[in-house]
C-alpha cells in the first residue's frame, strides 16, 4: 500500500497550489479519503473529506470557501485545490485512506504560506 502526496511547496499568502495524492496496493474506489493537515506544536487536524464515489464532501469551517476536495477514481488520485492561501494553512499535509477499520496515510508534503 502506497499513497505518495505531491504539490506542497512555499506560497505567498492569497496564493494557491493544488496537492496530489497517488495511491497504489489497494481498491482505491472503495476508500473515503481525506486531507489532514499537522502544524508545528498542533495536533492533526482534518482538512477535507471526499466519499469513495465522490458524491459527499466535508471541509473544516477554516477552510470552507477556499479549499476544494476531489477525486479521479480512474487515476487513483484524490487533490486539494488550495486557494486565498493564509499563513495559518502552514502544515505538512497528508492524505489518508479509510473503509471499515482500515485506515493508510501518505508521508505528508510540507505547505508553507509565507511573504
Amino acid at each position: 500500500v502506497q499513497l505518495v502526496e505531491s504539490g506542497g511547496g512555499l506560497v505567498q499568502p492569497g496564493g494557491s497550489l493544488r496537492l496530489s495524492c497517488v495511491v497504489s496496493g489497494f481498491t482505491f474506489s472503495r476508500y473515503d479519503m481525506s486531507w489532514y493537515r499537522q502544524a508545528p506544536g498542533k495536533e492533526r487536524e482534518l482538512v477535507a473529506s471526499i466519499a469513495s464515489g465522490g458524491d459527499y464532501t466535508n471541509y473544516a469551517n477554516s477552510v470552507k470557501g477556499r479549499f476544494t476536495i476531489s477525486r479521479d477514481n480512474a487515476k487513483n488520485t484524490v487533490f486539494l485545490q488550495m486557494n486565498s492561501l493564509k499563513p495559518e494553512d502552514t502544515a505538512v499535509y497528508y492524505c489518508s485512506a479509510k473503509r471499515f477499520r482500515l485506515d493508510y496515510w501518505g508521508q505528508g508534503t510540507q505547505v508553507t504560506v509565507s511573504s
